[in-house]
C-alpha cells in the first residue's frame, strides 16, 4: 500500500475527527448521557463559565436564534440554566449546571482516553508532531468553536 497523497488530508482529517467524536458520544451514551452529540459539545465548550445567547451564536459563528434553540436544547438536557446578568437585568446568562459539568468533564476523559489509544498504536512522537502540525494550520476566519455550517 502507497502512502497518502496530500490530497488524502482532507478525509484523513474527517475521518479521524468523526472517529474520534463518535467514540466520545458512545462513552457519554453508556455513562448516561445518550441524547448529547457533538455540537452540543461544541455549544457547551463555548458558553464556558456563562455568556449570553448572543454571545453564543458569536461564538458558534450562528444567528442569535440558532444559539436560543440550541441554548433551549442544553436547558432541556439539564446541561445549563439562564440566570440574571449581574451588569444588566435585561440579559440572562446561559450558564452550565452541576449536570453540564460533569458531562464536559466525562467528554474530557473520554477524549482523553481516545487520544492514549492512538498514542499506544502510532506513538507518542506521531500524535505530538500531529497536535504540532493542527496546532499551527491557518483557521481561517473560524473560531474553536464555529460550527456555523453544521446541520
Amino acid at each position: 500500500m502507497s502512502p497518502p497523497t496530500d490530497l488524502a488530508m482532507p478525509f484523513l482529517l474527517m475521518t479521524a475527527f468523526r472517529g474520534l467524536v463518535d467514540a466520545v458520544g458512545d462513552g457519554l451514551a453508556a455513562a448516561g448521557y445518550p441524547a448529547v452529540r457533538a455540537t452540543h459539545g461544541f455549544a457547551m465548550q463555548a458558553i464556558g463559565s456563562g455568556c449570553t445567547s448572543v454571545e453564543l451564536g458569536q461564538r458558534l459563528g450562528v444567528t442569535k436564534q440558532a444559539a436560543t434553540k440550541t441554548a433551549a436544547t442544553l436547558e432541556d438536557l439539564g446541561f445549563i440554566t439562564r440566570v440574571p446578568s449581574p451588569t444588566d437585568g435585561r440579559e440572562r446568562l446561559l450558564v452550565p449546571t452541576q449536570r453540564g459539568q460533569q458531562m464536559l468533564s466525562l467528554s474530557a476523559s473520554l477524549f482523553t482516553q481516545q487520544i492514549q489509544q492512538w498514542r499506544a498504536r502510532v506513538g507518542d512522537d506521531s500524535v505530538d508532531a500531529t497536535l504540532d502540525t493542527l496546532s499551527q494550520a491557518d483557521p481561517g476566519h473560524r473560531g474553536p468553536t464555529d460550527i456555523s455550517d453544521w446541520a
